[in-house]
């Protein structure tokens, strides 16, 4: 878990957080090979930034419900949850995996923070649902799952669902019918430049918002954002931070994993700018 830090990529450095989550989840993605290398790259960087923890895994899984591999999805739910439940944060840093592991992660923060914002970072509007989904990947449905149309046997064991006025995308012009049929449905809005929010504020920040000619390591490449750009976002928010989830990081190999490993520890370092 020290390994960036002894490569001097990361600091050891005090922390507005109380736990970093390892949820390694591959299953939600429709592009999961390089996943797992970047859950565990992802994992090494936010260890350094508070006490971490893992959220064990469930094995391939099989589709059910229309949604791929669900049975291992739902069962890693549910460690989640129990995890959370155990080690009760209040703030939360999360290295993932694929973009559906923030379900888990957004119900509980809610859950402790009623006034909570949502500020989601992406390429994607990811707002499907089990009946609109056009490929069964999960990850293209968190969104809507945050909202209370998460798939029945998720839905059942959420209890805080966001309202779409606590909610901002930033950067997000990707998305199907499915996706765009919801955000009209329930008024879904861009963050504005300037805006100020009030209260605590959880940051979901996928890392294919990112122009890939400046970050390569994605499977899913629409992202037009600049690194700077999404530094300065989490930097915007860092005094209000509640939350902070990375995840989609799809390194080829070793190296690509430690060279994106120093833009994580960037965004991890912007959320502890001074406030």
């Amino acid at each position: 878990m020290r390994r960036l830090i002894q490569k001097g990529l990361v600091p050891n450095t005090p922390t507005r957080f109380d736990l970093a989550i390892s949820y390694p989840q591959w299953q939600g993605s429709g592009r999961s090979a390089n996943i797992p290398r970047g859950a565990q790259a992802a994992a090494e960087v936010c260890g350094s930034y508070a006490p971490p923890a893992v959220v064990p895994l469930a094995g391939e899984g099989e589709a059910a419900g229309g949604i791929n591999r669900w049975t291992a999805i739902i069962e890693q739910f549910r460690n989640a949850q129990a995890l959370l439940k155990e080690r009760r944060p209040k703030r939360l840093l999360t290295a993932g995996g694929d973009c559906a592991v923030d379900i888990a992660v957004i119900d509980y923060l809610h859950g402790l923070h009623p006034d909570l914002t949502v500020i989601w970072v992406d390429a994607h509007l990811d707002a499907n649902t089990a009946e609109t989904t056009p490929s069964g990947s999960l990850h293209g449905m968190p969104v809507s799952a945050i909202m209370g149309h998460a798939p029945a046997e998720m839905q059942a064991l959420l209890r805080h669902p966001l309202p779409a006025s606590r909610f901002r995308y930033v950067a997000a012009d990707t998305g199907d019918e499915g996706d765009w049929c919801f955000r009209d449905a329930n008024g879904l809005t861009w963050l504005d430049d300037g805006e100020d929010i009030e209260g605590p504020v959880h940051i979901h920040f996928d890392l294919d918002v990112f122009d890939p000619a400046e970050f390569p390591h994605l499977a899913y490449t629409d992202g037009t954002l600049s690194i700077d750009a999404g530094v300065a976002i989490v930097r915007r928010f860092a005094s209000q931070l509640v939350g902070l989830t990375i995840t989609e990081f799809a390194p080829a190999d070793d190296q690509a994993a430690a060279d994106g490993s120093k833009v994580i520890a960037r965004l991890c370092d912007a959320a502890h700018a001074p406030e």
